[in-house]
Formats: C-alpha cells, sequence, structure tokens
C-alpha cells in the first residue's frame, strides 16, 4: 500500500498552522499590469517618440517596451526595423501579426541584402570551444537533475559542435589559441558541410525545435555561467592543467582580461573589447547557426575559412536564396508596398524577390514619379576625359597609373575653382583613396587642392564621422562669411563608407558630387562568386547578360546612387554630379541611374563644354 502512494503527492499541513514562506524574488517594479495597461492606451492614444515614451514610462512608472509590445495588436500602425519585420523567430516573440496587414518597406534598396544578411550565420573556433566547454560543465553540474532525454540532447549539441571544430582543424578540450591550423577556404553546400563534419546523422529539425525551443537552453547557459563563474565553472576552455586551482580560474581569466583590456586596447576601443568579453555565452550564436543548416541545400553554403588558428578560423552559413524567408511576408500580407529613391534596376529586384518567392507578374503595380526638385536644380555630367585629353578608364588595371592619378587632381582643381561651398569627392575603396591622396601629396597637387579648400577625409572608424563632419560644416560656414581665402572645403569619402548612406549633404555641404571611377565589388570574394553562380543556375538570361553579371552591374549602381543622392535632400537644394569615368557613358549603365537623374545626365568626350556647363549652372543658381 505504500508503495501505491502517490510520491508527489503534496504534503497535508495542519490546521491553523502558518506556511512557510521563503525569501522574497525580486521583481522589476517598472512591469505591473495595471500601470502598463495604462500607459498602453496613452500609447495608442497619441502617437510618441522614444524619448516620450521613456518620459511618460517614468510619469506612469511603467515599462515602455512591455508596454509597446502590448499595444501592437490593438494599434492602427506600427513602426518597426527591418529585423523585427523579416525574421520569423524575432516576429513572432515581439507578437507581430501579419495576417490580413499591409505592409509599407521603406528603403528598400537594401531588402536583399538585408534578408541575407539577417539569416546568415557565423562562428569562430574560440566560440564553439567555449560554448562546449560551458555545455559540458552545465551538464556536469546538473547531470542528477537532468532527465535521460534531455542528456542526450545535449550530448547531440556537444557532438554536433565537436563536428563544427573538426572542419576547421582543431579538437575541443584545447586553448583554441594555441591550436594552429592550415590557412585556407572551403565551400560546401550544406549537405556536404554536414558530410564532411560527420553530422549528417543528427537530426538538427528535432534538435532546434524539441530542446532548444523548449527548453532555452541557450538562456539558461547565460544566466548558469554569470552566476557561477569563479565557482567551478569557467568562460573559457578550461584548461587540462592546475586542476586544483579549477575553483577560482573563471574569474581570475576574466579579471586578467578584464585588465590586458584596460591597459593595452585604445581608448576608442576599450567599450567594444569589454562588451566582448561580457558576452559570457555564445550558445546563442550556436543556436543561430544550427537554424541556418536546416535550410534547403540549394538555397545556401557554408564557408570554412582557417586562419593559422582554431580561434580565428570561423564557419560561416551565406543564404543565397532571400526570397524563401520573404515568401512568408508576402504570402501573409493583405499588401506589401516596397518604396526607395533608389529602386534601380527594378527589373532585376522583382526577378531575386518577387518572381523567386511565388508572386506573379498580375499581382506587381509599378509607380514611379520625379524628385520633389525642379529638374533645372541638378547637373549630372558624365566625363571621359581630363583637362589634359587623358581618357578617364578607372578599370583596376588603369587606375594606378600616374597620369590617371595626375589627371583626377587636376580634374578636382578646377571643380575646386568654381563650386562654391562644399565638394564631395568618392573613391571606390579606402584602399584606393590612400594610395592617390599619397600621390597627390609627393606631385604638390593636395598642397594646390588645400589654397583653395580646406580638405577633410572620411574616417574609417564610425565613432570619428560625427566628429569630422560637424568641423566639415563649420568650416564651410567660416569660409561664407570671411569671403576671401578659402572658398569652402573638400571632402574625401569612399564609396559603400560611413559617408555614402544615411549622411545629408544639404545646401552648401555638397554643391557638387565627384564620383572617380565605379566601384564595383571583389569578385574574387567566395562568397560573392557563389552568389553569381547561384542565380546563373536558377535565374534565366536576359539582354545578353548572365544574372551574376548583372548582380555585379547592380551592386555597383546601387553604390552610387546612394553616394550621389547624398547632396539633393530638400524641394529648395541644388547640386552638380561629375562621374568620372568613360565607362557612365554607356547606354546599359546609364539606365541603372534613377529616372530624375538619368533624365538630365549629358556626357561629354572632352572637359571644356562638360566645364562651362558647369560654370554657367553653378552661376544661374547663385543668382537666385
Amino acid at each position: 500500500m505504500e508503495m501505491q502512494k502517490n510520491k508527489r503527492e503534496k504534503p497535508h499541513h495542519k490546521e491553523g498552522a502558518k506556511r512557510k514562506r521563503g525569501p522574497a524574488k525580486p521583481v522589476c517594479p517598472y512591469n505591473k499590469a495595471s500601470a502598463l495597461q495604462q500607459m498602453r492606451d496613452s500609447v495608442l492614444g497619441t502617437v510618441h517618440d522614444i524619448e516620450q515614451m521613456l518620459k511618460l514610462g517614468r510619469e506612469t512608472h511603467s515599462c515602455p517596451y512591455y508596454a509597446t509590445r502590448l499595444a501592437v495588436p490593438p494599434a492602427q500602425l506600427v513602426v518597426l526595423p527591418y529585423q523585427m519585420l523579416l525574421h520569423e523567430a524575432t516576429r513572432r516573440a515581439a507578437g507581430v501579426q501579419l495576417k490580413g496587414q499591409v505592409v509599407i518597406i521603406d528603403e528598400a534598396h537594401n531588402l536583399s541584402d538585408t534578408l541575407s544578411s539577417i539569416h546568415s550565420a557565423e562562428l569562430t573556433g574560440a566560440q564553439l570551444c567555449r560554448a562546449h566547454s560551458q555545455l559540458t560543465q552545465y551538464a556536469d553540474r546538473y547531470k542528477s537533475r537532468l532527465k535521460a532525454k534531455n542528456l542526450m540532447y545535449i550530448k547531440q549539441i556537444l557532438f554536433v559542435i565537436e563536428g563544427l571544430v573538426r572542419v576547421l582543424g582543431g579538437k575541443v578540450g584545447q586553448n583554441p589559441q594555441s591550436q594552429t591550423t592550415q590557412t585556407g577556404t572551403e565551400l560546401h553546400s550544406i549537405n556536404n558541410f554536414l558530410f564532411k563534419a560527420q553530422i549528417d546523422n543528427i537530426n538538427l529539425f528535432k534538435v532546434l525545435q524539441r530542446y532548444f525551443e523548449k527548453s532555452m537552453i541557450s538562456r539558461k547557459l547565460v544566466g548558469f555561467v554569470e552566476k557561477y563563474a569563479g565557482s567551478g565553472v569557467s568562460l573559457h576552455t578550461p584548461s587540462s592543467s592546475n586542476k586544483e586551482n579549477r575553483r577560482t580560474e573563471g574569474l581570475n581569466r576574466y579579471l586578467q582580461t578584464l585588465q590586458s583590456t584596460q591597459i593595452n586596447a585604445p581608448a576608442d576601443q576599450q567599450g567594444s573589447e569589454a562588451e566582448k568579453v561580457l558576452s559570457a555565452s555564445p550558445m546563442m550564436q550556436v543556436e543561430v547557426f544550427f537554424m541556418a543548416l536546416t535550410n534547403s541545400n540549394t538555397d545556401g553554403r557554408v564557408l570554412a575559412h582557417r586562419q593559422g588558428t582554431l580561434s580565428e578560423s570561423s564557419v560561416k552559413f551565406l543564404l543565397l536564396n532571400p526570397a524563401v524567408h520573404f515568401a512568408e511576408v508576402l504570402k501573409q500580407c493583405r499588401a506589401v508596398i516596397i518604396a526607395g529613391g533608389t529602386m534601380q534596376p527594378v527589373s532585376d529586384f522583382k526577378q531575386e524577390l518577387l518572381f523567386s518567392a511565388g508572386v506573379g507578374e498580375e499581382r506587381i503595380t509599378e509607380f514611379s514619379c520625379g524628385h520633389v526638385i525642379p529638374p533645372e536644380n541638378i547637373l549630372p555630367l558624365v566625363l571621359c576625359s581630363g583637362p589634359s585629353g587623358q581618357e578617364l578608364d578607372f578599370t583596376f588595371q588603369n587606375r594606378d597609373s600616374p597620369r590617371m592619378m595626375d589627371e583626377t587632381g587636376r580634374i578636382l582643381s578646377n571643380i575646386c575653382n568654381v563650386v562654391p561651398g562644399g565638394v564631395v569627392c568618392f573613391f571606390p575603396s579606402y584602399e584606393y583613396s590612400r594610395r592617390i591622396v599619397s600621390h597627390w601629396e609627393a606631385s604638390g597637387a593636395l598642397t594646390r587642392l588645400a589654397n583653395k579648400k580646406k580638405i577633410f577625409q572620411e574616417p574609417k572608424k564610425a565613432n570619428q564621422v560625427e566628429q569630422v563632419l560637424s568641423e566639415f560644416s563649420r568650416c564651410i560656414q567660416r569660409c561664407a562669411v570671411d569671403a576671401g581665402g578659402l572658398t569652402g572645403a573638400l571632402l574625401f569619402s569612399v564609396v559603400g563608407g560611413k559617408m555614402s548612406e544615411g549622411i545629408n549633404f544639404s545646401d552648401d555641404l555638397g554643391r557638387c558630387v565627384v564620383m572617380v571611377g565605379m566601384p564595383y565589388p571583389n569578385i574574387k570574394s567566395p562568397e560573392l562568386q557563389e552568389k553569381m553562380s547561384y542565380l546563373d543556375k536558377h535565374l534565366p538570361h536576359s539582354g545578353g547578360r548572365s544574372p551574376g553579371q548583372a548582380l555585379i552591374e547592380n551592386l555597383c549602381m546601387k553604390a552610387v546612387n546612394q553616394s550621389i543622392g547624398r547632396a539633393i535632400r530638400h524641394r529648395g537644394d541644388y547640386s552638380s554630379i561629375v562621374m568620372c569615368d568613360r565607362r557612365y557613358s554607356r547606354p546599359a549603365t546609364l539606365s541603372k541611374l534613377p529616372t530624375w537623374i538619368k533624365s538630365r545626365t549629358s556626357t561629354h568626350t572632352t572637359f571644356g563644354p562638360a566645364f562651362a556647363a558647369l560654370r554657367k549652372f553653378l552661376l544661374e543658381r547663385e543668382q537666385f
């Protein structure tokens, strides 16, 4: 009879006896239902920005984040970033429902790249070893409390991580910084990668759905490492020596890393390095990579990159078909509006994201309109040759020649003579900008430019962009007031850099934008080569060009369109655009410019007529 009793039955308490309570658990004072509902009603009644939400949260003593989430279902208009809209798991966690909704995607020229970036994943050897070590320690500490099924899933996760480390030429359980690997890059399909890692017998769907999602092991491991660091749990891969010091090994390494970071790192890098150290567990990144491996074999590739040591080597999943994840958005929504100022070429955009997602031609409606500025407020020029008659051909083989660099200096010098305010000169890359500026320093061309306009160069670090832009603006304002000496400022920028998108060169900041060459991407990149190969295989050829070749041209011209559009920012603004390369005169290239720029573009085979048109345009605009 005693054996038949339910052992889980709660013990009976005597009548009148007080039940003992444990210590009170700390809770967030801003996460109360009544206060959250009150703030939700306020949010739905009036539109607030982030600063106003924070102020309202303090007044109502409630959390703006959770109150906003409560307001999402009944709201009529929800503004959210790309990541929350395009990533299914994030969208589901935030409570965003797309069924029957109208979705407007602004700045959609980045849509394809954003989809590929969101659903790609990368893991370094150091992250893999650290995740393996921490999960092993977690299983050892709680093995008496874990069910056999949970232990089985943990062992499967550890087995998969070991396979990934083997692909990089290393072993788990050892210091990844001391393990040397052969340098090289290998590109695999998903199935071939699973075979090479010897993990093809593991059901990743089952592991992800049954264990990662239901048990939330990634979150538990973060809390486990934070709680027990310094008490036998190491943040990094434990060493096989000094086992008697294991109880303090994690804390000692953590403190040593912080100390070395603060002493050796520059001031502007200490913050980012400290954030890397404080990222206690990389298991969340491992989970994302596992999820990426569940994509279709034809939709992605895995890149194994060995860099001499296991800690610096990495495995990266590349999504080749972003339409497979965009298809769910198109399927659920009542309508999707894709808007942008530089969407050209639209045909390739439709082919890659809409047709590939199963959308028929009859469902697509196109609408295009002109710019808010009048046509006479913009002057786009294509220069095929410079002042001395040198043909402008900035191909990779010719752009480093001294004659080409000298001719570019003469073009800029003539432009700075007639353009008031700011001139922004875009180069194809940071490396070419460095080489051509060094050549001008040696030849004296840079000194001649500095006598006309103060010279600024775009910094590589994002935290320095605002300072350089502020100094650039102040210099132009001072020159406009002084009316003597310098006539403004000249900024050397880079296509695709910190100032080619999101920075406004309105009014006197950008009276002329100069494009030096065409910023074609590096076709030797394994990722880009695989993307081109995928498009050539799965998309139809048109116009005598393969889809891979069209991709290269589109990437180049989208970068150009983003850069030259920085100078026209409101309806009263005006600017000139000088494209220095004979290749811009090709009809196929001109067709990829925005309509409001293409309709005003004129091509000049010699420099004289182009310079005269530029001077006339600026004189007419200054009179108004």
